[in-house]
């Protein structure tokens, strides 16, 4: 079911990351995703919550989100018309075969429903575990997110360096993937897209 809301114009950056912690929240927890193998969902669930955001709080169109994240359309429109109940049918074991539905966008989709129904999208705290965050040491979208928050995009390299500096991600320094990412990057969610392809190489 689609929320529908007037847009604020609020700061998507910021929405978008409050749409990104909930959705983990929704899963139980980075814990929970540590139990269940999932921790690859995480760049795929920062990417789904901006393409919910700009999707219902800035209107744009799956071409003009394709191009602001660096995906494709059809991921966008993956993402934005994902059928949330049966993802969270999925994720909760009442629903045995995995759907046909982009998982990470029916979750974002119901962490963005949670947050517009409960008045919290725009606040403007947003509250990260980062106690659970060290201990686990893995969760590489979530430490980058927190070192480049404030940041304005579009950002180049040296300004990526220098928030991102002494980070180690899956084994390779922050330096070496940062070498092999083109510039400038537009957004929080293209450079964990960027840097996700990066360790798949």
């Amino acid at each position: 079911m689609e929320v529908i809301a007037k847009p604020k114009g609020g700061n998507i950056d910021k929405m978008a990351e409050k749409v990104f912690m909930e959705s983990i929240n929704l899963l139980g927890g980075l814990k929970k995703l540590v139990e269940y193998r999932n921790l690859t969902w995480l760049p795929s669930l920062a990417e789904a919550a901006y393409v919910i955001v700009l999707k219902n709080e800035a209107f744009k169109t799956y071409g003009e989100i394709a191009k602001e994240l660096g995906i494709t359309e059809q991921t966008a429109r993956n993402v934005a018309t994902a059928d949330e109940e049966k993802v969270k049918e999925y994720i909760e074991g009442r629903l045995e075969e995995k759907p046909n539905e982009h998982i990470a966008g029916g979750i974002a989709k119901l962490a963005y429903r949670k947050l517009k129904e409960e008045g919290r999208l725009e606040e403007e705290e947003v509250v990260i575990r980062h106690d659970e965050i060290e201990v686990l040491g893995i969760d590489w979208a979530v430490h980058v997110l927190v070192r480049i928050k404030g940041l304005d995009f579009p950002v180049g390299k040296e300004q990526l360096a220098e928030r991102l500096e002494g980070m180690v991600i899956k084994g390779k320094n922050v330096e070496e993937i940062l070498d092999k990412l083109e510039y400038p990057v537009k957004s929080p969610a293209e450079l964990l897209h960027k840097i996700k392809l990066s360790l798949e190489e």
